[in-house]
C-alpha cells in the first residue's frame, strides 16, 4: 500500500513539471524566435520479484517475470526547433531566419550567446545591438549619413548614403549552427548558451553548408500552438486526477484495513 501512495507521488510531481512546461510555452506564444518546450518522462527503477526466464521445473522457465515499477519522473524539457511563421514588418532592421541557424550576440564578458531574435535596433554610437543593448557578431555600424540599409539572403549588408553618396557595404552577417541544437541552453532575454551536449558552433554564411537564408523586414513567430498546448493541459489535468484518486483509494483501502482487521 505504501508503494501505491509512493508510485502516485510521482505522477503527482511528473505531472506539475509538465503542466510547468505548458505553461510556459503559452506564455511565451507571442515571443520572437521561442521554441516550444516537450517535457520527456522515463519510468523509474523497477522491483525484480521474479524473474523472466527463470528455472521454474527441472525443464521448464518461466515465460515472463514479475516485476514491479516505482513511478515515473520527467527526464528532461527538450527545446523543438522547428521553424516558425515568418510576420511582416517591414522594419529594414528586422531580420528572420529561414532555416537553422542562431545569430551571434556578444555578452559583457566576451562569451557569445546564440538567438533566434531577429529584431535588432540601431545603438547611439550607430551599432547594431538587440532589444537589450547587445551586440550583433560580426559587428555592423551604421554610418550617420545613411538613407536605407539593405541585409541580403546571404547576410551581406549594405547601404544607400543620402544625398546620392552611393551603396556602401557595412560588413557580414553570419549564422552558427549545431549539431544538437536541443541541447542549447536557454539563458532568458531570448539567449541560448552552447553545452558540451550541443557541440561547438559551425559559423556560416547564410545559404551556405546547411545555413538558413535571411529575410529582411520579417520576423520568426514563436512556433507554439495554442491549440495543441490547450490539449496537452488537458490530458496533464486528467492524468494529475487519476494520480490523485489513487491515493484517494490507496488511503480508503489503508483505512479499512486499519478499521476492520
Amino acid at each position: 500500500m505504501d508503494a501505491s501512495l509512493w508510485i502516485a507521488k510521482t505522477g503527482l510531481d511528473a505531472q506539475q513539471k509538465r503542466m510547468g512546461v505548458i505553461s510556459n510555452n503559452l506564455a511565451n506564444v507571442n515571443t520572437t524566435g521561442f521554441k516550444r518546450d516537450r517535457a520527456v518522462f522515463e519510468d523509474l527503477l523497477y522491483q525484480n520479484i521474479r524473474q523472466a526466464g527463470g528455472q521454474t521445473g527441472a525443464d521448464t522457465l518461466a515465460p515472463t517475470g514479475l516485476m514491479m515499477g516505482t513511478g515515473t519522473r520527467v527526464l528532461a524539457n527538450e527545446k523543438i526547433h522547428a521553424q516558425g511563421n515568418m510576420i511582416n514588418t517591414e522594419n529594414a532592421l528586422d531580420i528572420a531566419v529561414d532555416g537553422s541557424g542562431f545569430f551571434q550576440i556578444q555578452q559583457d564578458d566576451g562569451t557569445l550567446a546564440y538567438s533566434r531574435d531577429g529584431g535588432f535596433k540601431i545603438s547611439a554610437t550607430g551599432q547594431v545591438v538587440t532589444a537589450n543593448g547587445q551586440l550583433l557578431n560580426p559587428a555592423i555600424v551604421v554610418p550617420d549619413n545613411v538613407a536605407s540599409i539593405t541585409i541580403g539572403r546571404d547576410g551581406t549588408v549594405s547601404a544607400e548614403l543620402v544625398a546620392g553618396g552611393g551603396q556602401v557595404q557595412l560588413g557580414q552577417i553570419t549564422l552558427a549552427r549545431f549539431v544538437n541544437p536541443a541541447g542549447l541552453q536557454p539563458m532568458g532575454q531570448n539567449l541560448y548558451k552552447q553545452t558540451a551536449s550541443s557541440g561547438a558552433p559551425q559559423v556560416q554564411v547564410p545559404g551556405v553548408g546547411g545555413a538558413g537564408t535571411l529575410r529582411q523586414g520579417m520576423l520568426e513567430a514563436s512556433n507554439v500552438s495554442v491549440v495543441e498546448e490547450m490539449v496537452a493541459m488537458i490530458e496533464t489535468q486528467r492524468a494529475y486526477e487519476v494520480n490523485s484518486k489513487s491515493i484517494s483509494a490507496t488511503d480508503s483501502m489503508l483505512k479499512y484495513l486499519n478499521q476492520t482487521l
